[in-house]
């Protein structure tokens, strides 16, 4: 479990060296969203065959790093971690 929490603050730093511009989002939601990325990249990779959801592959890896730049793409557009409309998600 500890494994999967570094890979994904990994990946998490990974989408934010990818994504362009700068990011307004602490180390908090840059793991948050690494890990929420390595999970879509393990369901891609399981759905395709090529592991297990909490196996660590070339394809899963790839996937995650992808799903985390989307999700931070669309975090950075709602604004997320923003100045004063931090934690605002969807209102507004």
């Amino acid at each position: 479990m500890i494994g999967f929490i570094v890979f994904g603050l990994i990946v998490g730093f990974l989408a934010r060296a990818i994504l362009p511009g700068k990011q307004h989002i602490g180390l908090l939601w840059t793991l948050v969203l690494g890990v929420v990325g390595s999970v879509i990249g393990g369901t891609i990779a399981n759905a395709l065959g090529s592991g297990d959801i909490m196996e660590l592959n070339v394809i899963g890896s790839i996937c995650a790093v992808i799903a985390a730049v989307i999700l931070l793409a669309i975090a950075d557009r709602a604004q997320l971690g923003a100045g004063p409309r931090r934690g605002e998600l969807g209102r507004g």
